[in-house]
């Protein structure tokens, strides 16, 4: 069984550029507000989402295990 994510989208630094859609189209919605927030704030560990939050212009998305609350992205410096 592989990882469990958990992500959440800062909804106060979210600008709507819909960068986590052209990444992960499953994984992200815009509400009307054009404000992202995940499909499923835990989901299976995937290379889309990982990709959806790097390509976050504000990076307003984080990624931790479920479980440890262990970082994924943005990394710990």
């Amino acid at each position: 069984m592989g990882d469990r994510w958990h992500v959440e989208v800062d909804r106060s630094v979210c600008i709507g550029s819909a960068q986590c859609l052209h990444h992960a189209p499953d994984g992200f919605r815009l509400d009307s507000a054009r404000q992202s927030h995940p499909v499923e704030p835990d989901t299976d560990a995937s290379e889309q989402v990982l990709e959806a939050a790097e390509s976050c212009p504000v990076e307003a998305i984080m990624i931790t295990l479920v479980g440890s609350a262990e970082p994924v992205f943005p990394p710990e410096d």
